[in-house]
């Protein structure tokens, strides 16, 4: 009898290739389960829809990437190298992840209406969670680095954030992480009160 995890593991991981390098509404759940080497009843067992699997997706994306922006938070010396680390931990996240053609959270927006006002969609839940973090992180990140204005500082950067991100399917300019590592410095050098 099969493991019921690694089941689960193998259609989580044949979601993620399929949605996030074919697209989303390009793949159906025949699709999916053929990949993981299973049957559509066995998706259904586990995720009930295919919602309910881009969801999951998605939150063991936005786990994973977390941890990797603790890590590079945590090998940071100094407030303004945490600050910077966001592209550290962008690099670290895309060398040990699948393959993907971008970011998921992105690709998900850009292919999936948002939902009306006074509606909840619990993927759309996520990808709110996903800006959310970045967002206020960055901000506590500006504050601590002691910047003149961190929220301002923390919208420029989640702007390269997002620009690295796009460039990334773009694939142009090359590396755009280390392009947008040192705007950010220029940026902080310009926008920091002296200690």
């Amino acid at each position: 009898m099969a493991n019921p995890q690694h089941t689960r593991n193998r259609l989580l991981d044949a979601g993620e290739n399929l949605f996030f390098n074919e697209g989303i509404a390009a793949t159906g759940v025949d699709r999916v389960a053929s990949e993981a080497d299973v049957a559509i009843v066995t998706l259904y067992k586990h995720f009930g829809s295919k919602d309910n699997l881009l969801r999951e997706v998605l939150s063991r994306r936005l786990e994973a990437w977390t941890q990797h922006w603790d890590q590079a938070l945590s090998a940071a010396e100094g407030p303004q190298e945490r600050l910077l680390a966001v592209f550290d931990a962008i690099e670290t996240f895309r060398a040990s992840a699948g393959s993907t053609q971008w970011c998921c959270f992105l690709a998900t927006a850009s292919e999936r209406p948002a939902p009306e006002k006074g509606t909840s969609d619990p993927v759309f839940d996520l990808i709110d969670q996903d800006t959310h973090q970045v967002q206020t992180r960055l901000s506590d990140l500006a504050r601590e680095a002691r910047c003149a204005d961190p929220d301002a500082m923390a919208s420029m950067l989640l702007l390269l954030y997002n620009g690295v991100l796009s460039s990334l399917l773009r694939g142009a300019p090359s590396d755009p992480i280390t392009h947008a590592r040192r705007t950010a410095q220029m940026l902080l050098n310009s926008g920091t009160d002296s200690p």
